[in-house]
C-alpha cells in the first residue's frame, strides 16, 4: 500500500461543460488546474483514483536544479521560484524546505562526471559547486567516513510528496477549479480534428481543450487516440523511517543511496541503482526508442520478466465509452516494494551513519515512473488534434519540476506566453528526425 496523502474536500457533482479538462490529479494535474483557475479559466480536473496516488506521493520529494538535462533548466528555475513561495500561494504546508542537496562523488570518476555536467549549465549560472572533502564532512554529520568531494546546491531543497498536491488541489479548488476523484476519464471526443468532449465515467463534460497529465497511464491513453507516445514504466521501491534524532538535514544521493529528511522527523531512503524494468508489449513496441538509453542506464537496471506482462497485455484492447474502463478497474498502480533493495539501501545508510542503526522502518512502497527515451517529459499539444496538450514522461524528475510544468501547460492550452520556451519539450521530436536521447554528462 503507497504513503497516506493528506485529504482534502473535494466535488461530487460533474459539470455539463467546461472551458479545459484536466486528465490526471498528480502533481502537474493539479499544478495546471491551479494555474488555469488563476487565469479566470473554467477547469474540471478528473482523477480515476485519489489525488496523488500515484507517483506524486511516493518520490523521494527532492526539489533540484543540480544534475538535470539541461534541457530542464529553465523550467526548473522557475519551478523552484514557485516551490519558495508556494506555502503561501497555496495557503498551505507542502512541506518545501530550502536544505541544499549533495551528490557524492567516491571517486575520480565521479567528480569528472560532475565537472562534465557543471560546464554544460554553467550558461545558466547556477549556484552549484563542486565541493571537497572538508566541506562535505560538515554537511554530512555523523558520517564515519570521509568521500572525495560532492556537486552541491545550497538552493536546491526538498518537500513533502503526501502533502504538496493535495494542498495544490484545495487552492486551485478554492480559485474556482472543479476536482472530481473517483472520476476516470473514458475517453476525449473530438469533431473535424478539435476537442470537444470528455467521457467520464459519470458522465460527459463538453469542453474546449484537455490536458493530459496522466504519468504512467498517458501511453495507453494516447494509444486510444492513435497517439503514438514513446513511454514506458519504471518500478522504483522507497522507505520511510520514524523520527530519528541526530541525522543529515541536506539530501544526498551517496554511491549506494540516496536520503532525505522529512517534515516529521523521519528520513525518505532509496536505492539509487534498484529500478527496475518490467518486460511488457510496450518493451518490443519501442525496443528502437530506448535502446540508446538502456546502454547508457542498463547498470542502475533490473528487467523482469513477471504477471506485469500479462496485466498490461490484458489492458490493450480499447472499450467502448460507455463500458467499465480498464481506468477504472484499476484505479492506483500500487506496486509491491522491493523489500531486498529497500533492505540494502538501510545498510548502506547504517554504513555510513551509524546513527541509523537505531532507525525504525515506519513504512516501504513503491511506484511506477513513467519515462522517456531521452528522460525528458512532453509538455506540448500534438498535431492532428486541436487544444489537446500532454504533459507527461516526466523520467523521475516530475515532482520537483511539478508547477513549473503545470504552468507551462496551462500557458499552452490558453494561447499565452509561455513561462519558458517550450521547444524541447516537444511531443514531435519523436518524429522529426531528432532522435532523442539522454544528455551523456548527467
Amino acid at each position: 500500500m503507497g504513503p497516506k496523502v493528506d485529504s482534502g474536500t473535494y466535488d461530487n457533482a460533474i459539470p455539463a461543460q467546461a472551458d479545459v479538462v484536466v486528465i490526471g490529479g498528480g502533481i502537474v494535474g493539479t499544478s495546471t488546474a491551479l494555474f488555469l483557475a488563476r487565469k479566470n479559466i473554467s477547469v474540471v480536473l478528473c482523477e480515476k483514483g485519489h489525488i496523488a496516488g500515484e507517483q506524486s506521493s511516493r518520490n523521494w520529494g527532492w526539489v533540484r536544479k543540480q544534475g538535470r538535462d539541461s534541457r530542464e533548466i529553465p523550467l526548473i528555475i522557475e519551478s523552484m521560484r514557485l516551490w519558495t513561495g508556494m506555502n503561501e500561494l497555496v495557503g498551505a504546508e507542502t512541506g518545501f524546505r530550502t536544505t541544499g542537496i549533495l551528490y557524492v562523488c567516491d571517486t575520480d570518476e565521479d567528480a569528472a562526471k560532475r565537472e562534465a555536467w557543471l560546464e554544460l549549465v554553467r550558461p545558466y549560472q547556477l549556484d552549484t559547486r563542486l565541493i571537497g572533502s572538508e566541506e562535505l564532512s560538515s554537511l554530512m554529520p555523523g558520517a564515519n567516513r570521509r568521500f572525495k568531494g560532492a556537486l552541491y546546491t545550497a538552493s536546491d531543497g526538498r518537500a513533502e510528496p503526501q502533502k504538496a498536491a493535495p494542498a495544490i488541489a484545495q487552492a486551485a479548488r478554492r480559485d474556482g477549479a472543479t476536482i472530481l476523484t473517483q472520476c476516470a476519464v473514458r475517453g476525449v471526443e473530438t469533431t473535424a480534428g478539435r476537442v470537444t468532449r470528455v467521457v467520464t465515467e459519470k458522465g460527459p463534460i463538453t469542453c474546449n481543450a484537455v490536458v493530459l497529465a496522466g504519468g504512467a497511464w498517458s501511453r495507453l491513453f494516447c494509444h486510444d487516440l492513435g497517439i503514438r507516445l514513446p513511454q514506458l514504466k519504471v518500478c522504483s521501491s522507497v522507505l520511510r523511517t520514524e523520527a530519528l534524532e541526530g541525522g543529515p538535514i541536506s539530501a544526498a544521493r551517496l554511491p549506494k543511496v540516496a536520503y532525505r529528511k522529512r517534515l516529521d522527523g523521519g528520513y525518505t531512503i532509496a536505492s539509487v541503482n534498484a529500478n527496475i524494468a518490467d518486460i511488457v508489449p510496450d518493451t518490443f513496441a519501442f525496443f528502437r526508442d530506448f535502446l540508446p538509453t538502456l546502454r547508457m542506464e542498463w547498470k542502475s537496471l533490473q528487467l523482469r520478466l513477471g504477471r506485469r506482462f500479462y496485466d498490461e497485455w490484458s489492458m490493450a484492447e480499447k472499450k467502448p465509452i460507455d463500458q467499465i474502463s480498464r481506468y477504472e478497474q484499476a484505479r492506483v498502480l500500487d506496486p509491491e516494494p522491493e523489500a531486498t533493495l529497500n533492505d540494502q539501501a538501510l545498510a548502506a545508510m547504517k554504513a555510513v551513519f551509524p546513527v541509523f542503526e537505531k532507525a525504525r522502518v515506519a513504512q516501504q512502497w513503491a511506484g511506477m515512473i513513467d519515462v522517456t527515451p531521452d528522460a525528458v517529459p512532453v509538455i506540448s499539444q500534438v498535431d492532428g488534434i486541436s487544444d489537446f496538450v500532454i504533459a507527461t514522461g516526466f523520467s523521475g524528475h516530475g515532482f520537483g519540476i511539478g508547477p513549473g510544468a503545470g504552468q507551462l501547460a496551462a500557458d499552452l492550452v490558453t494561447g499565452d506566453p509561455p513561462i519558458v520556451d517550450p521547444t524541447p519539450f516537444r511531443f514531435s521530436r519523436f518524429t522529426d528526425g531528432s532522435r532523442p536521447r539522454p544528455e551523456v554528462a548527467v
